[in-house]
């Protein structure tokens, strides 16, 4: 039995900090490298005891048996809660980063409530600190040397945020105080003022840390090195000189070369670990070239494995090491991966994406606005979900969102020839944004068609006294009493008899095409004689055929103005006197 590093997993809002904090600790840029400036992936950085030893220097006093820390880097984006669940059910610590600034945010909440749920222990990185108006900085040196250095009203704008940010973590359930001043670390949250930029209080962050690992966490982070590893992929790449490759996280039992491995894969892979690689200390997995190879390596560890037949592996599915029982594994393994393959019987969107994570993460997305999903898939876009695509009922369903993903060649010409709509990000919440916007123009573009081609609900009322010619046609004044009137529609009483078409509109002498609500114009019936079938002051409906009704009563009855609404209710009514389902 030996220990093995724990696992730190680091949650919180976007953009307050995470793998900025996690650049500081480990000296990289990764940040920059990240679409939008957002992490998308979950990566790995490991960072041994002594780096932490020289990082927090005088603030770090006793022996420490625990390796170092493996800091897990979770994307904050609110549409991972389902990644940064699976990366809080691995961690056995967690760092909430909070913008100090800001505060409580929507996945701050969530965050906690993974944290909850999972009954990880954590702590608060209260950050930002050198955003607070007039602070002085002091990089790279513990929170306690800079904070007795600063001016009272800053010392004071400080303690403000911070117990601000106490109480809020009081009313989701959780005492928490400022770390230097908390007497007992097993029930009381520890929230640690940095700044991810400069490095100030970073120190202080590494050092209770390790000492949480250390004091409460020993018995848990004791493993048999003889037990069988277990492993999450993060990546699927292409390694010079090894063909494809997986970045994982080692996170129980151990792994060696020529162990048999059953790969999370379509279909599942059973395979032979060829080489083992590990990134050098501080630096973040798949960001690296500068691997070491080794025989060996045991939980917990950030790992690039090689092995034949690595082709079809899925980032975010299971690796197991098998040694019997290897037909139970895979039957496992398979189970995994076809829980995530999602298709629905209702119309809808398609979607692919590069992982199980980010599969996960854009349906959650999707269903959180209401948009249906026709089919969801991992893998790179194929004629077939074109074709699946374009045979979606809505038009504004015709779209295949693509995260991280390419086209196969069968599909490119299926694309141009159907007219589906493609959306390709590597940033999820562009996606849907884009996609939201294309949705909204063809829905307004469709029912613009279908309005401008449907005889719509009207009515209105012969003005008495304004006859201006008896018959052929019957040339009247009228008062739109609702809805909107056109000429070429047939017109009716409210005895749903036929009186005749309107063949003419006109405004002070102008001819013109419809009247509205409220307007007062001149028409022209054909039809009907004045003082026959029509008299002044009566009321006469647009006479709308029943399968322009049932349009207008599916499609276009939300968007009918309230005068429109109600002449349709009334037209509907008289309709129905004799039919009672006329028009359903």
């Amino acid at each position: 039995m030996t220990l093995r590093t724990p696992i730190v997993c680091v949650l919180g809002h976007v953009d307050h900090g995470k793998t900025t904090l996690l650049d500081r600790i480990r000296g990289s840029t990764i940040v920059d490298d990240e679409s939008g400036a957002i992490t998308q992936h979950i990566g790995a950085t490991e960072v041994p005891i002594n780096a932490i030893s020289r990082a927090c220097g005088s603030l770090l006093s006793g022996k420490f048996t625990v390796p170092g820390l493996l800091f897990i880097d979770t994307p904050g984006h609110h549409s991972f809660t389902t990644l940064r669940s699976r990366g809080g059910a691995l961690a056995d610590l967690a760092v909430l980063t909070i913008d100090i600034n800001e505060g409580f945010l929507p996945q701050t909440i969530e965050s906690l409530n993974i944290l909850k749920k999972a009954k990880t222990p954590f702590v608060v990185a209260a950050n930002k600190i050198d955003r607070i108006h007039g602070w002085q900085t002091h990089e790279n040196r513990p929170f306690g040397e800079g904070y007795e250095k600063q001016v009272a009203h800053v010392q004071q704008d400080l303690d403000k945020k911070l117990y601000g940010l106490i109480g809020k973590l009081y009313e989701y359930g959780f005492s928490a105080d400022r770390y230097d001043r908390i007497a007992d670390f097993r029930t009381t949250i520890s929230v640690i003022p940095v700044s991810a930029k400069t490095g100030e209080g970073v120190p202080d962050l590494l050092m209770v840390m390790l000492g949480l690992a250390q004091r409460f966490l020993e018995d848990n982070l004791r493993v048999d090195t003889t037990g069988a590893g277990v492993c999450t992929i993060l990546e699927v790449s292409e390694t010079h000189g090894l063909g494809t490759t997986l970045d994982a996280i080692l996170y129980d039992g151990e792994i060696s070369v020529g162990d048999t491995i059953v790969v999370g894969g379509r279909p599942v892979i059973t395979t032979k670990v060829r080489a083992l690689l590990k990134p050098k200390p501080m630096t973040e997995i798949w960001s690296s070239d500068l691997f070491k190879h080794t025989k060996h390596a045991t939980a917990a560890s950030g790992i690039r494995i090689a092995a034949p037949n690595l082709e079809h592996a899925i980032a975010g599915s299971t690796i197991k090491v098998v040694s019997d029982k290897l037909d139970e594994v895979v039957q496992e393994i398979a189970g995994e991966i076809s829980a995530v393959e999602i298709t629905t019987d209702t119309d809808g969107v398609v979607v692919c994406a590069d992982t199980i994570g980010s599969l996960e993460a854009i349906i959650y997305e999707l269903r959180n606005v209401e948009i249906p999903i026709k089919s969801a898939k991992i893998g790179d876009i194929s004629k077939r979900d074109v074709i699946e695509a374009e045979t979606s009922n809505d038009p504004a369903h015709r779209a295949i969102i693509g995260f991280r993903v390419g086209l196969l060649p069968d599909s490119e010409g299926e694309i141009q020839k159907s007219g589906t709509k493609l959306f390709l990000s590597e940033v999820i919440y562009h996606l849907i944004e884009s996609y939201q916007d294309w949705a909204s123009k063809e829905r307004e573009i469709v029912e613009k068609k279908i309005s401008e081609a449907v005889i719509k609900p009207g009515r209105f009322m012969l003005l008495p006294g304004c006859v201006f010619r008896q018959n052929n046609p019957a040339v009247v004044g009228v008062r739109i009493l609702g809805g909107v009137v056109r000429t070429g529609v047939a017109v009716i009483r409210t005895d749903d008899s036929v009186v005749g078409v309107i063949k003419g509109i006109q405004d002070k002498g102008e001819a013109i095409r419809e009247a509205r609500y409220r307007d007062e114009v001149a028409i022209a019936i054909d039809g009907p004689t004045v003082g026959r079938q029509i008299r002044e002051n009566d009321v006469l409906f647009v006479d709308i055929p029943e399968r322009h009704a049932k349009m207008v009563e599916q499609e276009l009855r939300d968007i009918l103005s309230p005068d429109e609404l109600e002449t349709f209710e009334e037209f509907l009514a008289l309709k129905r006197n004799d039919e009672p389902f006329w028009g359903k």
